[in-house]
């Protein structure tokens, strides 16, 4: 059975806020869900990341960290406007990162990110997560290599910005290997340059329940790493990078 730390995974229960982002809505999936799908691999924990249809609801994200259990973490959406309060309290049931959605939007604006980006990292010593294409990295590569701590969702989506994310990758920016149904290259290739360049980066992740992708996570994407990668790097990009990151 092959271990695993899930970086990147959202749960969509009944009953909590959902908003409607362009035009969608999307199906729910519960931690029963999640579990059960994840039922072949020794899960070692995971990040349970706030979808732009959740906004800056956090009601949702409590209750699933409870019922996932302490191997679990969170990276959440929250206004500028949130209170240093607010803040400790997510911090001590496991949110661990704040999240900046330049792809669908639903988070705080992104001309708060260095401001805000040291704020959290200085009071409870989150990072920041953007989901972002690489090809928009460009315009703010210098603030995202001085910031404390950040992560890249999604291999960064485009070809094109491959080589701005390897800079950043040089720079200690890790690197989410989620969502591969959602770019526009070869995977493999992407990895292999990424691993090369940093092998602490990459953090495998399910991408679960894969919302809007071309196709959702498969089986094979664990496969695809530990056939590229030997058996400690695939250790290092399946658990023991995220769960540094994370502090799990």
């Amino acid at each position: 059975m092959i271990k695993l730390f899930d970086s990147h995974l959202h749960i969509i229960p009944p009953s909590f806020p959902l908003f409607e982002n362009n035009g969608f809505i999307p199906e729910y999936f519960s931690v029963d869900s999640y579990i059960s799908r994840m039922d072949d691999y020794d899960l070692q924990g995971g990040v349970v990341v706030s979808g732009s249809f959740q906004r800056y609801d956090q009601s949702y994200l409590i209750d699933s960290l409870q019922k996932l259990g302490n191997s679990f973490v969170g990276v959440t959406q929250l206004p500028i406007t949130v209170t240093d309060s607010e803040l400790e309290k997510l911090n001590h049931i496991g949110v661990r990162g704040l999240r900046f959605n330049l792809q669908r939007g639903g988070s705080e604006n992104i001309k708060h990110l260095k401001s805000f980006s040291h704020r959290v990292f200085d009071l409870v010593g989150w990072h920041i997560e953007l989901y972002v294409s690489s090809l928009d990295i460009g315009k703010m590569k210098d603030i995202l290599i001085s910031l404390p701590s950040v992560s890249i969702d999604h291999l960064g989506l485009s070809c094109k910005g491959i080589d701005l994310l390897l800079f950043l990758v040089s720079h200690d920016v890790k690197v989410k290997a989620t969502g591969f149904g959602r770019v526009d290259f070869d995977v493999a290739d992407v990895l292999l340059k990424i691993h090369d360049e940093n092998p602490d980066a990459l953090m495998f992740g399910s991408d679960l329940p894969s919302t809007r992708a071309k196709r959702p996570f498969r089986d094979s994407d664990v496969k695809l790493i530990t056939e590229l990668f030997n058996e400690e790097q695939s250790r290092k990009i399946l658990y023991e990078n995220a769960m540094n990151f994370y502090r799990v």
